[in-house]
């Protein structure tokens, strides 16, 4: 980590949102809030698809997983967000600024093959009823959520190994609430005209092939809703497919702005803003975009709130 005479950097300090004391006391309690929810939202969810036999399905079983990475994608930020409010200022050393990023790339990535995997699914579930058992067979979704977090360990590895080959010799001071990869470039002493764009060519790639799979499942889910004869069929195949669209859009329109745009094309204030929106705000959407417009999680939570006032 050392360059040449220069000191070598051992902690940085994220700077965070703002600076200000009152909007400090704001956002605090503005993002204590949202994390209070996407805890309760997502861990429901999770105990929800677990109790309830109806719901043991290969659809909910990656809804659970996704709930469980929205949980690691939020803890991963926010809790270092909240007390970088309180302190005005937050240290974190050089190894623990890797081990965030680690995890937000970690979570984030295996996020984007999760609902890939959910969008497979459907295609297999709306076009192919009869192949659905032998399709979405339960080593067949092991080997998909397996997939997932191994994808995502490997997408982090990149970001983190580029990390591990730059120099950090002043100044400290990280120019947004998380250790982040783009900020934390613009730290470093080193040359970084190569490594920057080796996370963009990681993270580009499986948004591709992820949103491929996604685009491409559906393009066949429409197709057969099409030929559906019945109003109430295709109102009913439409109406699984709603949650899972609303919820691809806000995470893929995010990323692909953060990691793919080149840099030059927006400002560290909208960074920091589209930042907040996937890192902390989608993974307390999700659970209520899942819950609200899903019939079967409705009824199982009616059922489920049934069971415990009676």
């Amino acid at each position: 980590m050392a360059d040449g005479n220069h000191t070598t950097v051992t902690e940085f300090i994220i700077l965070g949102l703002t600076e200000d004391p009152t909007l400090c006391v704001i956002f605090f309690v503005v993002f204590l809030g949202i994390y209070v929810v996407t805890l309760i939202g997502n861990i429901s969810i999770m105990t929800l698809i677990r109790s309830c036999s109806q719901l043991h399905t290969p659809m909910y079983l990656f809804l659970s997983h996704l709930a469980y990475v929205d949980i690691g994608y939020s803890t991963s930020v926010t809790p270092i967000m909240l007390m970088g409010f309180l302190r005005h200022g937050m240290e974190i050393t050089v190894a623990g600024c890797e081990a965030q990023l680690y995890s937000v790339v970690m979570f984030g990535t295996a996020e984007c093959f999760l609902l890939a995997a959910m969008a497979y699914d459907r295609y297999v579930a709306i076009c192919l009823p009869l192949l659905y058992s032998t399709h979405m067979s339960p080593r067949v979704c092991v080997l998909l959520v397996g997939a997932s977090y191994l994808g995502g360990c490997v997408n982090a590895w990149t970001f983190t190994g580029c990390l591990f080959t730059l120099s950090f010799c002043g100044p400290h001071h990280i120019d947004h609430f998380f250790c982040d990869f783009s900020p934390l470039l613009k730290l470093s002493c080193s040359d970084v005209s190569i490594i920057e764009i080796i996370p963009s060519i990681s993270s580009g790639a499986i948004i591709v092939v992820t949103v491929f799979v996604i685009a491409l499942s559906y393009i066949c889910i429409l197709i057969t809703i099409l030929k559906m004869r019945s109003t109430e069929g295709r109102h009913k195949a439409f109406s699984t497919c709603t949650s899972h669209l609303t919820a691809v859009t806000l995470y893929y329109g995010t990323i692909t702005f953060i990691y793919v745009m080149p840099k030059s094309s927006y400002s560290t204030d909208q960074n920091r803003v589209v930042s907040v929106f996937y890192t902390v705000v989608i993974p307390m959407l999700n659970p209520l975009i899942y819950s609200l417009r899903n019939r079967d999680v409705k009824e199982a939570l009616r059922k489920a709130t049934v069971r415990i006032y009676s």
